[in-house]
């Protein structure tokens, strides 16, 4: 089956009689067969941002490369992808496609404890309150995350964050507010924290720490991560997860600064 109209791919297959045959199966998997034996398949999606993303399963780096052939004459460029900086022999398989690192992201596991963090005793600033996940009113906090992503973007951009979140028909981003705390000084939201649980990890994740630019130096950012994990070391967590881009000094301080621990690091390439 071959719905997208793009001939399939054949090539000698080393140690068999029958060639190596990349044929796309639908507008985002590709098949790498031999016979009857599946050697390999390739997945592409877009996140809400937009970029597109590909990856691979195959064993075999000739089967990678002829997928990763197949996948790139489809697609439209550029095109993203994610692997683990220790896993050298990924890193070297999309490189030798032509993808360059384009950021470098690690992964934190974040204790709870206020006695190892430090922030049992930190208050946010005169007159800012921490409102709990939950508490926030829906219309303003929208407002809150179209106005730090809109500052994002204008800055290092929004591709820097780790956050996905998604827009609405209107082009506001579509936010729950059971998983916002806010600070909020007056009916003004300044600062948000959210906090989820992707599938597959049992730690509750930070997708998005984001203080409005003109609030930035005032203490916000420290007293919401207080406030939301000493709630999660109430309810008997010892450490949510972090993702932070090691371009982003001060965020990599502001976690390594209450023991968070580096975990694993991230590496975002992309061919143009």
């Amino acid at each position: 089956m071959n719905p997208s109209n793009s001939p399939s791919s054949s090539y000698p297959s080393p140690g068999s009689e029958h060639p190596i045959v990349v044929d796309r199966l639908s507008c985002d998997e590709w098949h790498a067969v031999a016979g009857r034996e599946l050697l390999g398949r390739g997945d592409a999606s877009r996140r809400p941002d937009g970029r597109l993303f590909v990856s691979i399963d195959a064993w075999q780096g000739a089967v990678f490369d002829q997928l990763a052939a197949a996948m790139l004459a489809d697609l439209p460029a550029p095109v993203h992808t994610v692997v683990d900086e220790a896993d050298q022999d990924e890193l070297a398989a999309w490189q030798r496609c032509g993808f360059t690192v384009a950021r470098r992201e690690s992964g934190y596991l974040v204790p709870t404890d206020p006695q190892r963090t430090g922030l049992g005793t930190v208050r946010p600033p005169a007159g800012v309150t921490v409102l709990p996940a939950g508490a926030a009113q829906e219309v303003p906090l929208t407002e809150l995350v179209h106005a730090v992503r809109a500052e994002v973007e204008a800055a290092a951009g929004w591709h820097t964050m780790p956050a996905e979140i998604l827009p609405s028909l209107t082009g506001y981003p579509v936010v729950d507010p059971a998983r916002y705390a806010v600070a909020r000084q007056g009916e003004a939201y300044l600062g948000l924290l959210r906090l989820g649980g992707p599938p597959g990890r049992n730690q509750p994740r930070i997708g998005l720490l984001a203080v409005r630019a003109d609030q930035h130096r005032r203490g916000i950012a420290r007293a919401l991560l207080a406030q939301v994990l000493g709630e999660q070391h109430r309810g008997g967590r010892d450490s949510v997860w972090a993702e932070v881009d090691q371009a982003n000094p001060a965020a990599v301080a502001l976690f390594e600064g209450i023991g968070a621990r580096r975990a694993a690091t991230t590496l975002e390439l992309v061919r143009g």
